[in-house]
């Protein structure tokens, strides 16, 4: 983070509802795009200014609107003046720090959800993506340029699309399950770096191991925090009564709701996994000491009946006849040799060796 970054310690004391900018330093201005159909026509434009989306109030058509650039705190503010959108709605968009989660406010329903993906240098990286569906609009703010919704937008165009009717509750369903779906990519993604971790703790866990291990658990922490919270998200909207989502959206939803079991499901068991990692990295460690400490051991037990044979032929008393002996030395050599085979023939009958 660097230090145009705005941290939440900076609204303390501020009333609810003030628009304060609160993340890593984003897109500097703010960009509106605006996909507006009906099931006969599309129109679309492109950066655009603020004011330029009044004429869409009053078309009898779905309207999205999608915000690039949230440090621009006149702008957001300006559409929640157009729109009618709750101060806290707005805070809650501004404040990037956000849990998952949905409300309603003054005949709108507000959804917070996390964009994750991996950065160039494999890092996890996520963004803020707020939706807010009013009653033929969808606006969504995002705090930089790229996302995951350009298969929605294929499929607009395409003119082929159920969505092409009136109904900006399905459009809100739409963006919400492309983002839940682009999570199972990252799922994959993190499955393979585990796989590849737990593979090096089988062959050859050296200490350099711990730094992966480690990056392991912190991206799992990362993970559940912002994914575990869109179970109750998006439960929340299958059982909402607010008039915004009708019947047949709703069927849609419990879709969606599979779809968050099954990568809250792998996050766990990746999460088991993880949580393993450490003791077998200490059960691999300690096993390769008790295997050089046995080494260790064998070869000492074998050296001490060797070093009393030496010790023995080694004191210098006058009246040791094997001292004179002629072959005095070749034979103490023999016999030290016979006992080392001996106990080695005799350690590898007992699969000590």
């Amino acid at each position: 983070m660097d230090g145009t970054a705005r941290r939440r310690s900076e609204k303390a004391g501020l009333p609810p509802g003030s628009l304060v900018y609160v993340g890593d330093a984003g897109q500097e201005t703010t960009e509106i795009a605006v996909i507006d159909y009906t099931g006969e026509e599309i129109r679309e434009e492109a950066g655009i200014g603020v004011d330029a989306v009044l004429p869409y109030l009053e078309r009898q058509s779905v309207t999205w609107i999608n915000v690039t650039g949230l440090k621009d705190t006149a702008v957001i503010g300006r559409i929640g003046e157009i729109f009618g959108l709750h101060p806290l709605v707005l805070e809650d968009i501004l404040n990037t720090e956000q849990r998952p989660k949905t409300e309603e406010y003054d005949g709108t329903v507000s959804i917070i959800l996390k964009m994750i993906g991996y950065s160039a240098d494999g890092d996890l990286v996520d963004e803020q993506i707020s939706i807010v569906l009013g009653r033929n609009s969808v606006i969504s703010f995002q705090e930089r340029q790229g996302d995951v919704f350009d298969p929605v937008r294929e499929r607009i165009r395409a003119g082929k699309w159920r969505a092409r009717r009136p109904g900006a509750d399905y459009l809100a369903y739409a963006l919400v399950d492309t983002i839940v779906d682009s999570y199972f990519t990252v799922m994959e993604t993190f499955g393979e770096k585990i796989e590849a971790v737990d593979d090096v703790l089988i062959e050859d866990p050296d200490p350099g191991v711990i730094r992966a291990i480690q990056g392991v658990r912190r991206d799992l922490l990362y993970l559940r925090k912002r994914i575990w919270p869109l179970r109750e998200v998006i439960s929340s909207l299958e059982r909402t009564d607010s008039p915004l989502f009708a019947d047949q959206t709703k069927v849609y939803l419990r879709d969606v709701y599979d779809h968050t079991v099954q990568v809250i499901e792998a996050l766990e068991t990746y999460r088991d996994m993880g949580a393993g990692m450490l003791d077998i990295y200490l059960s691999s460690t300690s096993n390769r000491m008790n295997e050089v400490m046995k080494v260790l051991t064998i070869i000492a037990t074998i050296f001490i009946p060797l070093s009393f044979i030496a010790s023995v032929f080694g004191m210098n008393f006058r009246q040791m006849p094997e001292l004179e002996w002629e072959f005095g030395y070749h034979s103490s050599l023999a016999l030290m040799a016979a006992v080392a085979l001996g106990m080695l023939f005799y350690f590898r009958r007992k699969k000590w060796i």
